[in-house]
């Protein structure tokens, strides 16, 4: 099975950013996703300096693909994903669309694409659409489960790859709003980049303690993160082809190398108790749950 590295959703300093991607390209990832996916106003790396990344990842023989934003509210925002889709095309890099402005422009200049969670594609004829306009492969929604996804793998198209993010705060939602600038009593366009203070994000809690959320800027995201490791064998028999960690820090480093021993060997990869995570949505059951 291939290993996938999504994007970074927290905001990193640069240099943070550029040392993590260097020990990737020593790692067992087979693809890399790259780009900002959150916020346009995250600028501490700009285009030039993700395919710059993007170019030393392939020299190490990583596949490649570049992110678009979530939710584009902005003209200028537009304008910068124009530009990111010609620059990519340009260089042979596949984009993912986390936005159907994305999906639009790729296929109208006819170029294949990948389509992030985000399109939210729940059934095999959507598939099948977006198929016809150049999708070679897709994330299966987070909150879907194991019966769910596989009735749909029983019926989509030929030669599609099924990314099943298996590890990372899960998406919940997205908003126009600005969570973390809101936190810290700054409007969205005057924040002053304080996601920079929060690089795992900002922690909300029940009253009992019960950890509820992640908040990352516009993203609410699950308070424990998924771990879906130790169905890798489960997610193969249905047919899926490549197992999608986040990019959350140095940790995701260490967690693809046990996966990637479990799959060289074929065998189970057991839970980790150390870890506080969740897996309820693949079994039918409550999301925050862990089965």
């Amino acid at each position: 099975m291939e290993l996938t590295l999504g994007p970074i959703p927290y905001f990193w300093e640069k240099q943070t950013v550029i040392d993590f991607y260097a020990q990737v390209a020593e790692s067992p990832f087979d693809t890399v996703v790259l780009g900002e996916t959150v916020c346009s106003k995250r600028r501490q790396l700009n285009r030039r300096d993700w395919l710059e990344i993007a170019q030393v990842l392939r020299q190490h023989g990583k596949q490649v693909l570049m992110a678009t934003l979530a939710l584009i509210e902005a003209e200028s925002e537009l304008g910068a994903l124009r530009a990111l889709c010609q620059e990519a095309s340009e260089l042979g890099i596949l984009v993912e669309a986390n936005d159907y402005a994305a999906v639009h422009l790729l296929s109208s200049a006819g170029l294949p694409f990948a389509g992030g969670a985000s399109l939210n594609l729940y059934n095999a004829n959507s598939l099948k659409v977006l198929r016809d306009m150049g999708l070679v492969r897709w994330q299966p929604p987070l909150e879907a489960s194991r019966d769910q996804i596989a009735s749909i793998l029983e019926g989509q198209p030929e030669g599609l790859c099924t990314d099943l993010m298996v590890w990372g705060f899960m998406t919940l939602a997205y908003s126009a709003r600005c969570y973390t600038a809101r936190v810290h009593g700054v409007a969205k366009d005057e924040c002053g980049f304080v996601c920079l203070q929060h690089p795992q994000g900002l922690k909300a809690a029940s009253q009992d303690g019960t950890e509820l959320f992640t908040l990352n800027g516009i993203q609410t995201q699950s308070g424990r993160p998924l771990d879906l490791r130790g169905i890798w064998q489960e997610a193969r028999a249905i047919g899926v082809s490549s197992l999608r960690l986040t990019a959350d820090g140095p940790a995701a480093l260490d967690r693809v190398r046990e996966l990637k021993r479990a799959i060289d060997g074929d065998i189970p990869l057991g839970p980790n108790t150390r870890l506080n995570t969740c897996n309820g949505y693949w079994h039918r059951i409550a999301g925050m749950a862990s089965a």
